[in-house]
């Protein structure tokens, strides 16, 4: 396999197009050059991103659990909008560009790997930074997992030396909470993974998250820390309730495998998606449009919006196919972890009701 080489641009110049990216009074040409050479520097981050993969799938072979291993280059759309959300950011000095992860089974398994990481002799890479967000989860949104970051180097191949990878080691009870988030964030348009959207679907999460942190004897979500652990339940449960969540994330996942047959079967890519659904009679409708309908698409969706407006119990959302596509290459075991995403929240709501009586 071929590897993309570091651009030979300078840092300087480098930062200069991260800085192009974010303007919004940059010509046409001024932005394609600094696209073209911010995607040539995200691109030289694969081959550190390789080795070091293999080397963190050699290290759990020993751990139970069959942990999951993945790997991606961070993309150029939440690059620049990273960019945007931190403006003391430099393109060079961004820690994910390049991203390994590890699933573990346990909190054990998890101190375990990073101990190993943290205190091996034979690891060259240079470890620059820890957010141990496990012991300290955000209180925004609730996100936990941790993440090591690294300055790549590598005495056989020092072309890479310097570039900066982050490993991210969680346990699968916080893969399926991220994955759960990701997932919503897509559907309902709303940017969740980076603390933007509705509140009560950030409350939602963070509360959830604080309830697994609890089951899993871990610092709790700090804005949720004076509550205890049944009434950290039956917070979920109501959240649950007011959003009526779990019916809707479900039925977004039917959309997703219908979508996923429909185009299929059609050998055709949509370029929309209308999903509506329909709380009373438990159905979910969805409608294709490809890129020449757009405005009947969104014709469409003002109908079903007025049509909710004036109190019909259905809620419609516009999807683009391309969120669709990226979801899918993202989290290829999606429908597992939304299923399991669920029965947790089920098991909480269930253990909300029986201590504190039919809500």
């Amino acid at each position: 396999m071929r590897f993309s080489q570091v651009p030979q641009e300078s840092k300087k110049q480098i930062n200069k197009a991260g800085h192009v990216l974010v303007q919004t009074d940059a010509s046409k040409t001024e932005f394609e050059w600094a696209l073209d050479l911010a995607d040539r520097w995200r691109a030289c981050h694969a081959y550190p991103i390789n080795t070091f993969q293999s080397t963190l799938r050699d290290k759990l072979r020993h751990y139970p659990g069959d942990p999951i291993v993945a790997q991606r280059l961070k993309r150029m759309p939440t690059i620049i909008d990273k960019l945007k959300r931190f403006p003391n950011m430099q393109l060079t000095t961004m820690q994910d560009i390049g991203g390994v992860r590890a699933v573990m089974a346990s909190i054990d398994d998890v101190n375990s790997l990073a101990d190993q990481y943290k205190n091996s002799r034979r690891l060259a890479h240079q470890l620059v930074e820890e957010k141990n967000y496990i012991h300290s989860p955000r209180s925004e949104d609730g996100y936990r997992s941790l993440h090591l970051i690294y300055k790549y180097k590598n005495l056989q191949v020092p072309t890479y030396d310097g570039l900066r990878l982050e490993l991210q080691i969680r346990t699968k009870l916080q893969h399926i909470w991220a994955t759960a988030v990701e997932t919503m964030g897509t559907f309902l348009g709303q940017a969740l993974k980076s603390r933007k959207g509705d509140q009560e679907w950030l409350d939602f999460f963070a509360t959830i998250s604080s309830a697994f942190a609890m089951e899993e004897n871990c610092a709790p979500v700090p804005r949720f820390s004076k509550m205890n652990m049944s009434d950290t339940f039956l917070a979920v449960a109501e959240a649950e309730s007011k959003l009526n969540a779990l019916h809707k994330m479900n039925a977004f996942s039917v959309a997703v495998q219908e979508i996923t047959n429909k185009d299929r079967g059609a050998g055709k890519g949509w370029s929309y998606h209308l999903i509506v659904l329909n709380s009373m009679e438990k159905t979910v409708q969805i409608m294709p449009y490809d890129r020449d309908s757009f405005t009947q698409a969104v014709a469409d969706y003002s109908l079903f919006e007025s049509q909710a407006a004036k109190g019909m119990k259905i809620e419609p959302v516009l999807v683009s196919a391309g969120p669709i596509d990226k979801l899918r290459r993202a989290y290829p075991n999606f429908f597992l972890d939304i299923n399991d995403f669920e029965i947790k929240v089920r098991q909480i709501i269930d253990t909300a009701k029986f201590v504190h009586g039919k809500m």
